[in-house]
């Protein structure tokens, strides 16, 4: 049975690049054992038990020469000893594909320059299939391709972390169960997935933008898979629109990430960040992909957003950016995906354009404050008006709420700079 984590944990500071391989290459390594076994659990199994291998044999014997390709030979051989154990054997191995065979010698999976084949892209295809229901297809991606552990999934999802876990653990049997193919689907029929596959990619980037748990606010290794599988949806699709708007959006975002946090490592708010730091090629590159995105006349969500994204970037100072613009276009995103998130973006931008009584009245929406009663951003923003408004004894129980319901550091001491701020501290 597979661990609620997907990684092991590394305990001592000899094995600190074992850590940072296991976070950098876990999709691609896993990538490339589903493909052979055609196996979730199995995969992910046997991807633990190399890592513990590598915990007692880097130390002692020093690190291999491609530490992601030695994982991956490992994990194979790993795989063939549990369908070898396994009473299951004969049927696990009429799962794998009739051109391989797990007897061959295990560095078979790498190419002939010692690399890990690249299956990532098959990999996000195969777990948004149009059998499992759309969040399983987001979740299991989001555990197989990005690493991400249940806890994170279940918080993206604001659900238990029992359920996200019993829905990863229906959605891989039905993959096995179904012999779902591994594999990414002719061009006409794309269009049944790619909604799911923009979904899986923008979650992964955005949990790599604001990570949900943890001392670090941002987790750039996420960012940057995102970016990186979003540039091959490009290709792969370049006649759609919506990719180059979540490529656009994920660039114009990345431009800040290197000033989003202080030396302290709280969070630096968009109007008090350092604009002279911001990353100007990024941000040439993210509006270059959204034009050419408005080019084919196919209006989507993530261009709305990319466009959002695109005004703030462009503007010299906080007071000179469009915020009538931005709240006019968070307008029409909820028409389009009206959602509560979305709503609170749209409060957000409203009481900027508009003083912070506008946006309070938004966010005293009661549906909204219920299906958001345990999300942290609606405290922290509400909080945030509350303050601007000048009611420090309401602001102070908002960032209290806020505070509650956030495991970031990063987040929690923003929150409690500004607590202190308002008499709360």
């Amino acid at each position: 049975m597979t661990t609620d984590e997907p990684r092991a944990p590394i305990p001592n500071p000899a094995s600190r690049l074992l850590d940072t391989v296991v976070r950098e290459e876990w999709g691609q390594i896993l990538a490339a054992l589903i493909a052979t076994f055609r196996d979730f659990e199995l995969a992910e199994d046997a991807l633990q038990d190399a890592i513990v291998t590598a915990l007692d044999h880097w130390p002692r014997d020093g690190a291999p020469d491609n530490p992601a390709a030695w994982l991956t030979t490992v994990a194979r051989r790993k795989a063939i000893d549990r369908l070898r154990r396994s009473q299951m054997d004969r049927e696990k191995r009429a799962l794998l594909p009739r051109d391989r065979t797990i007897d061959v010698d295990a560095a078979a999976i790498l190419d002939e320059h010692g690399a890990i084949p690249d299956e990532r892209l098959r990999l996000i295809f195969t777990c948004c299939h149009p059998a499992l229901a759309s969040e399983a297809q987001v979740a299991l991606t989001l555990k197989s391709l990005a690493g991400l552990t249940t806890r994170e999934i279940a918080r993206a999802f604001l659900v238990s972390n029992a359920t996200m876990a019993q829905r990863l653990v229906r959605a891989k049997r039905k993959i096995r169960d179904a012999g779902i193919p591994f594999e990414v689907p002719a061009p006409d029929r794309l269009g049944e997935r790619i909604d799911d596959v923009l979904s899986v990619l923008y979650l992964i980037f955005n949990e790599g933008y604001l990570a949900a748990e943890g001392k670090d606010v941002v987790r750039a290794e996420l960012c940057g898979e995102a970016t990186r599988l979003a540039r091959m949806l490009v290709e792969l699709t370049p006649e759609r629109a919506e990719p180059r708007g979540l490529l656009a959006l994920m660039l114009l975002h990345d431009a800040r990430r290197e000033v989003r946090t202080g030396a302290d490592g709280a969070i630096v708010t968009l109007e008090d960040q350092d604009r002279s730091r911001w990353d100007q090629a990024k941000i040439r590159t993210g509006v270059a992909v959204l034009d050419r995105a408005l080019e084919l006349r196919q209006p989507g969500p993530y261009q709305i957003q990319a466009a959002i994204a695109a005004l703030h970037g462009e503007a010299n100072t906080a007071a000179a950016t469009d915020w009538a613009q931005i709240a006019a276009l968070y307008g029409r995103l909820l028409q389009l995906q009206p959602t509560p998130v979305v709503a609170l973006n749209r409060a957000a931008a409203v009481a900027m354009a508009d003083g912070p009584r506008a946006g309070l009245a938004l966010l005293a929406d009661p549906d909204l404050a219920e299906r958001l009663s345990d999300y942290h951003l609606y405290h922290s923003a509400r909080a945030d008006l509350l303050r601007r408004a000048g009611d420090g004894w309401a602001a102070a129980g908002a960032y209290k709420r806020a505070l509650e319901l956030t495991h970031n550091r990063g987040e929690r001491l923003y929150l409690e700079r500004r607590l202190a701020e308002v008499g709360g501290g």
